[in-house]
């Protein structure tokens, strides 16, 4: 029995994609690494420190820890700037729908995400009250494929995680779901998952397992 849906944050919620990508791209190009938009698609899902030691593969040299810790915190800085200009036009189709069919149907929702931006964006995109709970990068060690994130989010609901639906855009994301003994719903670039329990075209379909 269904009991809990939780969604992951970007690119299931909201689309930040291209701010994303231009905040690493800047850092990038700073450093003088190379940086493109199939680089930045391997980006999807994972925490940020994990991101920049994919970025830094192509780096001409070898970067000390508190350096990696200066140039993920000032990627963080140019995003949080980027991040001024999201607004509710930038939810993704169907999902203000979706949210409150849930909350109709005595569905708890809440959000799992590797982001520590995730408070600040669900504000911008005023989705802040709607979420029963929010689990993001600052209450875990270890980010997606770990399924730590799905897991607080259960504990912080105080739902059993194998009542809990998990909405994942992203490949290391339905890792973590089932790592979490969770149902995986794959949405986008998840579908190419084999560990997907569903995949759906329409973020609305959830319903259909309520």
């Amino acid at each position: 029995m269904i009991k809990a849906v939780i969604f992951d944050l970007d690119g299931v919620i909201v689309s930040t994609d291209e701010l994303h990508y231009l905040a690493w791209k800047h850092i990038a190009d700073q450093e003088d690494i190379e940086f493109n938009k199939n680089i930045n698609h391997r980006l999807r899902g994972v925490s940020r420190m994990d991101s920049l030691e994919i970025i830094l593969e192509n780096a001409k040299k070898t970067y000390s820890k508190q350096e990696k810790e200066a140039l993920a915190t000032k990627k963080n800085n140019y995003y949080i700037e980027l991040l001024s200009s999201l607004g509710a036009k930038d939810i993704l189709p169907n999902v203000f729908e979706l949210l409150n069919q849930l909350k109709g149907k005595g569905i708890k929702i809440a959000i799992g995400s590797s982001s520590k931006n995730a408070k600040a964006i669900l504000k911008q995109i005023k989705l802040n009250d709607i979420f029963d709970v929010v689990a993001d990068g600052n209450d875990i060690l270890h980010s997606k494929p770990a399924p730590d994130v799905f897991l607080v989010a259960a504990k912080k609901l105080g739902i059993n995680p194998k009542h809990c639906v998990v909405v994942e855009d992203a490949v290391v994301g339905i890792e973590a779901a089932k790592a979490a003994n969770m149902t995986a719903v794959a949405v986008f670039d998840a579908k190419k998952s084999n560990f997907a329990d569903y995949k759906f075209n329409d973020i609305r379909d959830i319903l259909t397992l309520i």
